[in-house]
């Protein structure tokens, strides 16, 4: 007969560990909440001297990763190292492999990263083509190094690939052992670097020595380590004030008396300054230098990003907001070059009123409450609140654009317009092309 008291002991063990479990989610939750996380993993030369890391998207101080958008993982890698713990915290003097996958190979983050310091590790399952080949030649011209991810057999792709590709990695725990000697001898043919990765005994150390592999990485050296920061929230008053005075062409000391009231921000725009390929040839150590290096439609990019994204990650892609603001802003940049192509101060504005023209969303509010405090420009104020004037008759066809999507609604929102002249070149057919143009834009090339 079962003892009644062993079930009741039993459930309440059952009852303690499911406490005790979801007392250390929700530890776990606010740690990632107020932190953010990067892992790295030693990548070591045949002596056993550090020679890089792999940097690696860890999402708690959990030591693995839960990833469910690549894009948006290497994304938030890239972003922490780079504008929240700081590359020489990560990296030292050694260069970080990055994981990237094609789309973000197509994107100007790319640029955010040094050529010096970053070595573009191509995930297996991207595809090469024409396009991709092309992107790749760009990449390796700006002085980047190119290494293939998790080889384990000779493949179609990893043919096309390799003239492309100076580094190669191969899988210790994927490939078959009988044919990896051959494997290792048609890399070595070609020239290229070779990584033993994911080796895991002192056995598979030894035959990758024996092999001729020149690095090697995996558990047998050492797990990936977890670093990690406090994460900084930039305060959305300051970025819409730093918005209006750009939106304005504000001074130089006007920008660095608010950059100053915003310290995240000022910290960001100095790694990002010091992190990236300006050409400067020497760090910048003042806040002035740093806004002029970066140059202001650079610093509005990256203050509407902060905006939008709220916690200044990256994770943009997934916000249907960020991205309606990111394409309408650039729609009305494109529109507003090509009724004035040589413009470049109402190409500025018009994209500035597309930015501008969501934020009462953000704060919940109304547009004329929302942007009168901030002094801006008549043009966009009075476009976004009045919907007047030639850069209102813009925003009404990029709603309409960014809505409809189709040209009949196109053409009923240009009929506002009308009457200003300088709109016949925005056709139906026009303005359908930019729209898509934009679209295309927010996930290529959102951070120019």
């Amino acid at each position: 007969m079962p003892d009644p008291y062993q079930d009741t002991d039993d459930a309440g063990r059952l009852q303690t560990f499911a406490q005790a479990g979801a007392e250390e989610e929700a530890d776990e939750a606010i740690s990632s909440a107020q932190f953010v996380y990067v892992g790295r993993q030693p990548i070591l030369d045949r002596d056993g001297a550090l020679h890089a890391y792999e940097l690696l998207f860890r999402g708690s101080a959990r030591n693995y990763a839960e990833v469910s958008d690549d894009a948006q993982a290497t994304a938030q890698v890239v972003v922490r190292t780079i504008g929240s713990i700081g590359v020489p915290s990560v990296l030292g003097s050694h260069r970080g492999f990055v994981n990237i996958g094609r789309d973000l190979l197509f994107d100007d983050i790319v640029h955010l990263m040094e050529p010096e310091r970053f070595v573009l590790e191509i995930l297996e399952t991207v595809e090469f083509d024409e396009r991709l080949i092309a992107r790749i030649e760009e990449l390796r011209r700006a002085g980047f190094r190119v290494a293939l991810d998790d080889v384990c057999e000779l493949s179609p792709n990893l043919y096309a690939a390799l003239p492309y590709a100076d580094i190669v990695k191969v899988d210790f725990l994927e490939t078959d052992r009988t044919r990896l000697a051959a494997l290792t001898q048609a890399l070595a043919s070609h020239g290229k670097t070779l990584i033993a990765e994911k080796v895991e005994t002192r056995e598979d150390f030894a035959l990758a020595r024996e092999l001729g592999f020149d690095l090697f990485q995996g558990y047998f050296f050492a797990r990936p380590q977890v670093l990690s920061t406090r994460r900084t929230r930039s305060s959305r008053t300051s970025l819409l004030r730093l918005l209006a005075l750009l939106a304005r062409d504000a001074r130089i000391v006007e920008l660095e008396a608010e950059l100053k009231r915003n310290p995240n921000v000022v910290m960001q725009l100095l790694r990002l300054v010091n992190s990236s390929a300006f050409g400067l040839g020497r760090n910048i150590a003042s806040l002035r230098e740093a806004i002029i290096a970066t140059g202001t439609r650079q610093i509005a990019r990256w203050a509407q990003l902060l905006l939008y994204a709220g916690i200044g990650e990256l994770p943009w892609r997934s916000d249907p907001l960020v991205q309606l603001a990111g394409t309408r802003a650039r729609f009305m940049e494109l529109a507003a070059r090509w009724i004035h192509p040589n413009d470049e101060a109402f190409a500025d504005a018009a994209f500035l009123t597309g930015v501008f023209s969501l934020v009462h969303v953000l704060v919940d509010s109304t547009p004329d409450a929302t942007l009168d405090p901030l002094d801006l420009s008549p043009l966009i104020r009075d476009a976004i609140v009045e919907r007047t004037g030639p850069m209102g008759a813009l925003l009404n066809i990029a709603e309409a654009a960014g809505e409809a999507q189709d040209a009949a609604a196109i053409a009923s929102a240009q009929s506002l317009a009308q009457s200003l002249e300088e709109f016949a070149a925005l056709t139906p057919s026009v303005l359908a092309e930019l729209n898509l143009s934009a679209a295309a834009w927010f996930g290529a090339h959102l951070v120019e």
